[in-house]
């Protein structure tokens, strides 16, 4: 049977709602896009997002009768590379290039595609990642190797939760417990390796810096239900990936004997700056990036560092990220305008090395156990400021420089 108009574009834009949603797409973001998407095929519509589920209301305009979907899913996994094809699809939809069922056809090509990346690749992103955060906590050479090997325990992980229910329900403290016994069974052999930097760097993948900077930002935007939903669902991985960390580190002290947790660290300038790059590089990889906007990612991360950088020398630690975030939200939505894809494309990694979810994670630490990892005086209250401060620097960059796309 042949389907009315009205039938063929709800079809498409409840298709595109849930690809979307499954690439990582914030939910005001989301919200704003269909609506868009709606009016452009002339209907009308409400809609309601929230990690973990999808309300639409559809109706053509010369009709009272409203079709409403209503379903429940997966928080989705940030996919960068799917959300830039996906834009460019639904362009190709509103200039009339393409149907309306072969963009759903399309649709369901690309959430059947292979992935991007071999696991190879992606264990080799998780290795630099690793290695790369421990340069920019000024770690020593030691650290930073066993910080980049200790990362591919996460990756296999991550990798087995794809396919287990089991480990996908209890990665993130898994994950920690393993890499923290690890790191105090080789501390017995490399005295001089940083222990709590190891573990943080091992594990640094899933730290929810990002996640609980989106949900601010969902929560600025007044979108309450799902921003409140981020915020505590980044707050609950920070508690277990803690509270693996810690049982695993006990483990360790309970086999090898009790471990200093000494610090050693090197100022060599150089270090930070190449662990900028290569941190921007391996998120890029993760994010799941094409090729042809790897470059750019990976200057996003520079960028926001650099500015995070210079802004923290006038306006200090807590306000720096602000001239951050501004400015790589600036550069983000330039992209955005000359090559007509998301911004979030690029700009997910810069944001990312101005989040704060380490410090998080350091914060909680000095709570529990009243005791720092590293001397950052104050550390809590320059957490909360930084958060802060990353979702105003969007907000004015967006003010600065309109986006061009709802994405």
């Amino acid at each position: 049977m042949k389907q009315s108009s009205f039938e063929v574009k709800r079809n498409f834009i409840i298709r595109l709602g849930k690809a979307l949603h499954k690439y990582g797409t914030p939910a005001f973001r989301l919200e704003s896009h269909l609506s868009n998407v709606a009016e452009t095929l002339g209907l009308n519509g409400y809609f309601l997002v929230t990690p973990t589920s999808l309300t639409f209301v559809l109706w053509a305009p010369d009709d009272t009768q409203e079709y409403n979907y209503v379903m429940r899913v997966k928080p989705g996994e940030i996919d960068l590379g799917l959300l830039a094809r996906t834009n460019q699809l639904v362009k190709k939809v509103t200039d009339e290039e393409i149907s309306l069922s072969e963009a759903i056809e399309r649709l369901n090509q690309m959430a059947n595609q292979p992935a991007l990346h071999s696991p190879w690749v992606i264990c080799l992103a998780f290795a630099i990642t690793g290695g790369a955060f421990a340069m920019l906590m000024s770690a020593n050479w030691s650290t930073i190797i066993w910080s980049s090997l200790l990362s591919c325990i996460s990756f296999y992980l991550a990798y087995r939760a794809e396919h287990s229910k089991g480990v996908h329900e209890a990665l993130e403290p898994v994950a920690a417990l393993l890499c923290s016994f690890v790191a105090v069974a080789i501390s017995q052999f490399v005295p001089d390796v940083n222990i709590p930097i190891v573990v943080l760097s091992a594990i640094i993948i899933f730290i929810p810096g990002l996640s609980l900077t989106l949900g601010l930002s969902e929560l600025a935007a007044r979108e309450l239900i799902s921003g409140t939903a981020r915020v505590m669902d980044g707050i609950m991985v920070l508690f277990k990936l803690y509270f693996g960390a810690v049982l695993g580190m006990a483990f360790g002290a309970l086999i090898w004997g009790q471990v200093d947790l000494q610090s050693s660290f090197v100022s060599t300038w150089w270090i930070k700056w190449l662990g900028v790059v290569l941190l921007s590089l391996g998120l890029s990889v993760v994010f799941k990036v094409r090729a042809k906007d790897l470059p750019w990612g990976i200057l996003s991360g520079v960028i926001a560092y650099a500015a995070a950088f210079a802004g923290s020398a006038y306006l200090g630690e807590a306000l720096g990220p602000f001239v951050g975030a501004f400015i790589v939200g600036v550069y983000a939505n330039l992209f955005a305008k000359l090559t007509k894809s998301p911004a979030s494309v690029v700009l997910l990694q810069g944001i990312v090395l101005l989040v704060p979810g380490s410090k998080a994670y350091i914060s909680l630490n000095s709570l529990v156990l009243g005791e720092s990892m590293v001397s950052i005086p104050n550390i809590g209250s320059q957490t909360f400021l930084i958060f802060m401060s990353i979702v105003a620097g969007i907000l004015f960059a967006n003010v600065a420089v309109p986006q061009r796309s709802s994405l």
